[in-house]
């Protein structure tokens, strides 16, 4: 099996899933983003994501989130198979 190309979740393709592989922050955005779900080995979704430096929204087993531009630079996603 092939490693998936790795992107930040600002540059993932909406309706693509991949699983969260590194978060490139402090422990206060670490602790922040586990405490919503967000953490490496967990699978996400993009949902959507606005122009420019709007929020990115994600969906991780049922709960949705809607989470800032900068977050979304910090957060590495492996891309699933297309």
């Amino acid at each position: 099996m092939s490693e998936g190309k790795l992107v930040n979740l600002r540059q993932m393709p909406p309706g693509r899933s991949g699983k969260v592989v590194e978060i490139q922050g402090g422990a206060g955005l670490f602790n922040r983003l586990s405490a919503l779900g967000v953490r490496p080995g967990k699978k996400i979704t993009k949902v959507s994501s606005m122009l420019m430096r709007g929020p990115v929204t994600i969906q991780s087993g049922n709960t949705r989130l809607a989470i800032g531009f900068g977050m979304a630079n910090r957060i590495i996603v492996e891309l699933d198979e297309a």
